[in-house]
């Protein structure tokens, strides 16, 4: 049992009625006992935030409407908060992390990033400064069979890396959900909160990310397509790419919101000289290999074939499913980590992963990126050579 003093003071900025990831991240942060929620400025509509922190059981005087105050506030309290997550639309996350991390706290963002490249480059210079741990909750990258992918392709497992395939298929704007009262869809399909990006944003980063993750691979150029199925709408609800990766190892990525019979279709291929790997969301506890020339194996999470870097972020036995609400977990546990080693002026313990500001930074790049191709007729671009 974790005493009330170890957990890190958690606030959160967004979240409040209504929103859906902002309860993900609330359950991710407790499910392993690491963080109290002790702050928030829930909602930018002072009622709502009131009423808001008060079903969370937040202290009448630890409620903002605005998130700045809440910075401020928070840094000049003896028992203010350690952490803030930011569960905001995508044009919010990067002025929250400016105040936050000006006020010299941690900051755990919802991604992407930030709605412009130029912020994200901005963000990375601020963390650097400041010093302060900065985690984007990319939190496919917490699944323990994920870890086990990343660490066979280490391994040399798969040889020489060839061919990497990404999908993220759902189907849940193939109607014009924004145009009947969902708020996840109103913000999501709007250029003014989105950012350049629809599909390509929201879960377009995360397949390449999860693809990037697992393979250690950068893209050296990519081509896009980029298309708006529904009527009117103004940012894309289907992506597919095709990139070179740096090394030879070429590429594709699928992202759509338009494709029934999808729900969370987030799947990776990967393929080398030596065999190859395939991982589905849907059935996350199973990642099957196949060695070249051998028949194909099934490894499951805290099954046979399973290594360490599986069982380090697995919490139940073989047999009983881990996924999305536990993926989240894993996140903000590594999280905790590195945030209770900045407090304790020590080394952050080997093995801890996280996705990066400087992951952000790369995902940001690869919209961008995405986004002019397209633009120019799918034309084939060149990739920024690092993330520094």
């Amino acid at each position: 049992m974790v005493k009330d003093g170890e957990r890190i003071r958690l606030g959160m900025v967004g979240g409040g009625q209504g929103a859906f990831i902002g309860a993900v991240h609330r359950i991710a942060a407790r499910l392993d006992d690491r963080y109290t929620l002790v702050a928030g400025a829930l909602s930018a509509d002072p009622d709502r935030a009131r009423a808001s922190a008060a079903e969370l059981h937040i202290s009448p005087d630890r409620a903002y409407a605005d998130f700045r105050a809440m910075a401020e506030a928070e840094a000049a309290r003896p028992d203010g908060i350690e952490a803030v997550a930011i569960v905001t639309p995508n044009h919010l996350h990067a002025p929250v992390a400016r105040a936050f991390l000006e006020a010299g706290i941690h900051v755990i963002c919802d991604k992407p990033m930030t709605f412009s490249v130029a912020e994200a480059e901005d963000l990375v210079a601020r963390v650097r400064k400041t010093g302060r741990v900065f985690v984007l909750t990319h939190n496919y990258t917490g699944y323990p069979m994920i870890r086990q992918a990343r660490a066979m392709v280490a391994a040399g497992d798969l040889g020489d890396l060839r061919i990497v395939q990404a999908e993220y298929a759902q189907d849940w704007l193939t109607e014009a959900a924004e145009a009947t009262g969902s708020k996840q869809a109103e913000w999501r399909t709007d250029p003014a909160r989105a950012g350049a990006g629809g599909a390509l944003g929201d879960i377009g980063t995360h397949a390449y990310n999860l693809a990037t993750f697992v393979t250690g691979l950068r893209p050296q150029a990519l081509c896009a397509e980029l298309t708006s199925f529904g009527a009117g709408r103004a940012l894309d609800d289907d992506v597919q790419i095709l990139l070179r990766f740096q090394g030879g190892a070429k590429g594709m990525l699928w992202a759509s919101q338009v494709a029934p019979g999808n729900e969370n279709g987030l799947k990776l291929r990967v393929f080398g000289t030596k065999g190859g790997l395939e991982w589905s969301q849907e059935a996350p506890n199973a990642l099957w290999f196949t060695p070249y020339g051998a028949q194909k194996r099934l490894i499951t999470r805290g099954g046979a074939g399973a290594g360490p870097a599986a069982a380090r972020v697995s919490r139940v036995p073989a047999g009983h499913p881990e996924g999305y609400l536990e993926g989240f977990a894993t996140i903000y546990s590594e999280a905790a980590e590195a945030i209770l080693a900045a407090r304790e002026g020590r080394p952050v313990p080997e093995g801890v992963s996280y996705p990066t500001v400087e992951d952000g930074l790369d995902g940001m790049r690869f919209i961008e990126t995405a986004v002019a191709s397209a633009r120019a007729g799918g034309l084939w671009l060149s990739y920024p050579a690092s993330v520094g």
